[in-house]
């Protein structure tokens, strides 16, 4: 379980560290770019590289189905499997499992579920998450926890908090010591009162990193930031932050204020797949008919691949046409974006000016609009 982090230099709450791990050291604020099966869909891994990723997400649940932890084990472990040396942080399939609802059963044991893919049954334990992980071969896991959707009573999250706790405190003992550096989960949906109380009983256990989860799952966004607001405090300072399944530019930004280090999200990838491009000046849609005559960058003064050698018209052609091409123009520079939004908050934090690039960032996105979708995996 070898994980060191130190911060470098703070600015209000916003954090700039390190971390150090067995393939390499990263710096934080870091944005993950999510490989749920292994591969970050229509990159390759020295394409990554090139766009300054540093560290990705890879997903025991769907790894765990296909195409099974043996054959990559088998592969040489998860970073070889894949062709990628740096950092890999492993979710748990929490989320998976529990998004599956009419197709899983909760018990204190763990959770029945049924495959997605061809509908076998299988039961994940805590005990057996951790087990998976190890045997991917990643440095950082993820405890198996319970997220509940939004809206949810009171009385529901407080019981998906209790197993929550149950459930990371037989991870770290499944754990021997050995194996990837693992991080706790915080639960609590939007109740103030089971944040803390999830936050208390996991950093009584003490782990690696301590994770946020159960948030960008449809609640507004001010609700999401007033939890932050609540738990981000109570995590210790010299320990990694992450905020897991979030992408949104503003919400990255805002969060980074309230001191988190660590965030995923499958929205570059996914809006590119669709489509869509993201831009200092909101979402484009190169779908649009707009941009047929439009022979300007995706994004004017964007250094990305795709934004220095073609055109919106160009583009737009290849994504009308169904042609791959588009597809992977649009993921480059949607992840060139993201990487280069934390560069560029690393970057902010060090001079001292965090907050001038926070109301930057406001400006373009008003915290009252919802231009953003949220996109889980």
């Amino acid at each position: 379980m070898a994980l060191r982090f130190e911060v470098l230099r703070q600015d209000g709450e916003a954090r700039r560290g390190r971390l150090f791990m067995p393939h390499g050291a990263v710096e934080t604020p870091v944005f993950m770019p999510v490989g749920t099966q292994g591969t970050v869909k229509a990159m390759t891994p020295e394409e990554l590289r090139a766009l300054g990723a540093q560290m990705i997400l890879g997903n025991t649940y769907h790894l765990y189905l296909r195409p099974g932890p043996g054959v990559i084990r088998e592969g040489g472990g998860l970073h070889r499997f894949m062709h990628w040396d740096g950092v890999i942080l492993t979710d748990s399939g929490g989320f998976q499992v529990f998004s599956l609802a009419p197709l899983r059963r909760i018990t204190t044991e763990g959770v029945v579920f049924r495959s997605h893919i061809d509908g076998s049954e299988h039961f994940f334990t805590p005990e057996k998450v951790v087990a998976l992980q190890r045997e991917l071969g990643s440095d950082i896991a993820m405890v198996l926890d319970e997220c509940p959707p939004y809206p949810c009573p009171h009385d529901e999250v407080e019981a998906a908090v209790d197993r929550t706790t149950l459930w990371a405190e037989r991870s770290l003992a499944a754990t021997g010591g050995e194996g990837p550096a693992l991080f706790g989960i915080v639960q609590g949906g939007t109740h103030r009162d089971l944040r803390e109380k999830s936050a208390r009983e996991l950093l009584a256990l003490g782990f690696c990193g301590y994770a946020i989860g159960g948030l960008s799952v449809g609640e507004p966004r001010e609700m999401m930031f007033a939890a932050l607001d609540w738990t981000a405090p109570l995590l210790p300072p010299d320990k990694p932050r992450y905020l897991m399944g979030v992408g949104a530019p503003l919400d990255i930004v805002e969060a980074i204020a309230r001191g988190i280090d660590m965030f995923d999200s499958v929205l570059p990838t996914r809006l590119g797949r669709h489509g869509g491009a993201l831009t200092r000046k909101g979402r484009l849609n190169i779908r649009n008919a707009q941009y047929i005559h439009d022979f300007g960058p995706l994004e004017d003064g964007c250094a990305c691949y795709a934004c220095t050698n073609y055109t919106r018209a160009y583009i737009h052609h290849l994504v009308r046409a169904g042609e791959i091409l588009g597809v992977r123009l649009l993921a480059t520079h949607n992840l060139y974006f993201t990487l280069r939004l934390v560069d560029r908050a690393r970057e902010a934090i060090a001079r001292g000016s965090f907050a001038a690039f926070r109301d930057e960032w406001r400006k373009m996105e008003p915290l009252g609009e919802k231009i953003w979708p949220v996109y889980k995996i």
